[in-house]
């Protein structure tokens, strides 16, 4: 006998495991259908994120960035290390550990917020009188009905035409993160976020690097003069960044990866590396929901279409994150999953994609919001522009990282903040005060006038707020 709940998400990343709490708090008789496996088989709830995307990617990054102070910046505090070594297997391990502790926090939340947990692969079956049929495939099969369906199905990495991962050799992010010895030489193809970070971590634990990206321009979504600086402190870190690149071939060996491509110049190189990233974007899990069993409407790429509520073509059927447009971020997925959550339980549910914020977390991270300095001028708004160094701030130079900026961008008439941009320490924490401030459709004035503790990070912040208006205090 199957058993009915008044919503089913299917999929438990960052998108459908909140959604389903959010709907259980509304008093809906909730259920979450999730696939991910731990190392045991067991459940492990969190989607890419927290198994094999943000959660055990900044642990790497974390251990790799103690590695490279301890190695290059404890000196200058007076700190003196002798024969630096690291333990990858140990470093993979409290990654692993890490991912677990959210693995099992995402178990508590559901059981304290009454949802019901399926581990399996859901999928549609028919249409049923007042909802849908749901499928879940996995050790205990189960048929349940929902009045409502909220698809959160995530994202895979796109892999090379006729290079398929192995994630031995030719890694996707997953690969990436298991990586059990430091490589010699490693190859990245793409310049996104994930391939930065993950460049990254290797790189400050010992391997030469080479990022290949194919757009003739480095962070084309970031804005120009924060992105030049990225690639001006990058390099100089040992990153070699080839950029305009077109990949012929991929070849995986015994002794390593041989990649065939052509430069900017229209030269052929080749690119032998021990193991190659491969980060070139992500394609939405639809394969296997059976969505054509109830004619749920995809678009050409493979997203399920939806209006800008995530309604899909269905009545009674959502879809939120990765699967849907927009931007593949978990805290979009987040956003979209509780405004969902609320709609169904007939509230005004609420998502401005407009204050989104963005973060690489590289070192220096960089992060932003808004529009971009380029953007403005395509658009032709008038707008004024502040920008305040991290090498003025007081508690960077404490820091010993004085690498970068906050750069603000203001409405020329009435000061309306546009968008703002760090680069440099802590601009993951930094940007949410900008994200508030946009969303209260504050002037670079209000930020101005704010005061902010001294001494902190934050002051570049204020910094670049008097700079709108040409009157810096500190530099």
């Amino acid at each position: 006998m199957s058993k009915t709940f008044d919503v089913v998400v299917i999929g438990g990343g960052p998108g459908g495991y909140i959604a389903a709490i959010r709907a259980a708090q509304l008093g809906l008789n909730t259920a979450c259908i999730d696939d991910w496996k731990n190392a045991k088989g067991g459940p492990a709830p969190g989607g890419t994120c927290t198994n094999v995307g943000c959660i055990p990617s900044k642990a790497l990054l974390q251990s790799s960035e103690h590695f490279e102070h301890a190695g290059h910046a404890f000196a200058e505090h007076g700190i003196g290390l002798e024969k630096l070594s690291i333990d990858v297997p140990k470093m993979l391990a409290r990654k692993d550990q890490v991912v677990k502790q959210n693995n099992d926090g995402i178990l508590y939340l559901f059981k304290k917020n009454k949802v019901t947990f399926f581990h399996g692969r859901g999928s549609f079956v028919k249409a049923a009188e007042g909802g849908y049929e749901i499928a879940v495939a996995g050790d205990k099969p189960e048929t349940l009905q929902a009045k409502q369906v909220i698809v959160a199905t995530g994202s895979s990495a796109r892999a090379l035409p006729g290079a398929a991962f192995d994630e031995q050799q030719i890694l996707s992010n997953d690969g990436a993160l298991r990586v059990g010895a430091v490589p010699k030489t490693l190859g990245v193809v793409g310049s996104g976020v994930i391939g930065l970070e993950m460049g990254s971590v290797w790189r400050r634990l010992g391997a030469q690097v080479t990022v290949l990206e194919a757009l003739p321009t480095f962070l084309g979504a970031v804005d120009e003069q924060i992105a030049k600086e990225a690639h001006k402190v990058f390099t100089k870190q040992g990153l070699k960044i080839h950029l305009g690149v077109k990949i012929n071939e991929v070849k995986a060996g015994k002794k390593g990866v041989s990649v065939a491509y052509t430069d900017a110049s229209g030269a052929a190189q080749t690119l032998d590396c021990d193991k190659l990233i491969v980060s070139i974007g992500r394609v939405p899990n639809t394969t296997g929901l059976n969505a054509e069993a109830v004619g749920l409407k995809l678009d050409e790429r493979g997203f399920i279409a939806v209006d800008d509520d995530c309604r899909s073509n269905l009545a009674g059927v959502w879809a939120v994150g990765d699967v849907v447009r927009g931007p593949m971020l978990a805290h979009k997925a987040e956003e979209e999953g509780v405004a969902v959550a609320e709609r169904i339980a007939g509230q005004h549910g609420h998502v401005n994609f407009n204050t989104i914020p963005w973060v690489i977390y590289t070192s220096p991270e960089i992060a932003w919001v808004g529009q971009t300095e380029q953007q403005l001028k395509a658009s032709g708004r008038a707008y004024r522009v502040g920008t305040f160094p991290f090498m003025a701030n007081g508690r960077a130079r404490a820091l010993g990282d004085t690498t970068g900026m906050v750069k603000m961008l203001a409405d020329a008439a009435t000061d309306e903040i546009l968008g703002v941009h760090v680069i440099g320490p802590m601009a993951s924490e930094l940007i949410a005060e900008a994200v508030v401030a946009m969303e209260f459709k504050a002037s670079s004035e209000d930020i101005a006038r704010i005061c902010h503790a001294h001494p902190s990070l934050s002051e570049a912040t204020k910094e670049a707020a008097l700079a709108v208006d040409k009157r810096t205090l500190n530099f």
